[in-house]
């Protein structure tokens, strides 16, 4: 594999790493979302800035509250994860034609 082939790769490690955070970031926040904490505590409005524009997101493109529980969470991590998967297959088969 060239040189080209091994940064793509790396690249494609990187871009995962991120995106992984990010659905750790997620979930933390819906798990926060459960016990009700400080909304002045600059943690928790740090965890809100972050995810309330892909929540947004999500609740404009479909109904996301079921029996008052809502799976915004759920499906932008399902969402990422195979951005993660299909992200990775292509970074690979990008590696290997190099």
């Amino acid at each position: 594999m060239s040189d080209l082939g091994i940064l793509v790769l790396k690249l494609s490690g990187l871009f995962s790493g991120v995106i992984e955070v990010y659905i750790w970031v997620v979930i933390i926040a819906a798990l926060l979302s459960f016990v009700k904490p400080d909304p002045y505590n600059p943690v928790v409005q740090f965890l809100y800035r972050i995810t309330n524009p892909a929540y947004s997101f999500v609740r404009k493109l479909i109904k996301t509250d079921f029996n008052g529980l809502d799976l915004a969470p759920l499906i932008i991590i399902i969402s990422l994860q195979v951005i993660v998967i299909l992200s990775d297959f292509l970074f690979a088969t990008l590696a290997r034609a190099l």
